[in-house]
């Protein structure tokens, strides 16, 4: 037998695709739980329930007296040859913010010694984070550097999160997108934890590879998107 979806799951899906559509813009107070158990036909514990679980993923809050309201809308962060994290939300005028949550040295992986072009052994710097917008986690990241080349990177992000700057001091003054590719996953119970999303909710899965000025590859980077958060558009520039 096929197992129902609970209703107050899919109350949260249907308003939770109503915010990420845009009916509900940020700050815009959702109608009450009388109107939207009226709506969807329930009792107003169902709805309560369901904007529980919106809450506890930072989409909504409740104000106490005044009503549920919307935290945060969905923002387009744009894929192009210059992807800067801090400047494509500076550009979208959010908040934001890195977390790190580990920094290691340690041997390559095969696909990550091919991205590099780097020997079977060699070894690499790991930095794996979550992005904040709004004081609120859209993406966890693991970015992957050859460590020959740049020793002491580890200690420049120890100090600033920011790989931008820790690439600039290691002597790699720009750097532009070489490759992306991007698919869709449905969120692990870890990821969903950081996310503060359900497990097997939709999420976006980005690989990319970045290269330095004379062309030499200097990060490969995976990031897994929260998709009710963030649009991602392409774009050559």
């Amino acid at each position: 037998m096929t197992r129902r979806t609970p209703i107050w799951k899919a109350i949260a899906t249907s308003l939770r695709s109503e915010i990420v559509e845009g009916l509900y813009q940020q700050g815009a107070k959702l109608p009450t739980e009388a109107v939207l158990a009226m709506r969807f036909g329930v009792n107003r514990h169902t709805v309560r329930q369901a904007l529980k679980a919106l809450a506890d993923e930072g989409i909504v809050h409740a104000r106490r007296g005044a009503g549920v309201f919307v935290t945060m809308t969905p923002t387009d962060y744009p894929i192009g040859r210059r992807v800067r994290f801090h400047k494509n939300l500076t550009d979208a005028g959010r908040s934001h913010a890195k977390k790190v949550l580990l920094l290691e040295t340690r041997t390559a992986q095969a696909s990550e010694a091919e991205a590099l072009e780097l020997e079977t052994g060699a070894m690499v710097h790991v930095y794996e984070g979550l992005s904040l917008m709004e004081n609120q986690p859209i993406a966890l990241f693991r970015s992957v550097f050859p460590a020959d080349r740049l020793p002491d990177l580890l200690g420049s992000l120890r100090n600033n999160p920011s790989v931008t700057a820790g690439l600039a001091q290691s002597g790699v003054s720009d750097f532009t997108r070489a490759s992306t590719r991007v698919n869709a996953k449905l969120a692990t119970a870890t990821q969903a934890l950081h996310l503060r999303i359900a497990e097997n909710a939709p999420i976006l899965r980005t690989i990319s590879v970045n290269t330095a000025p004379d062309g030499s590859p200097v990060e490969v980077g995976r990031t897994w998107f929260s998709g009710d958060k963030v649009t991602l558009t392409l774009s050559e520039l």
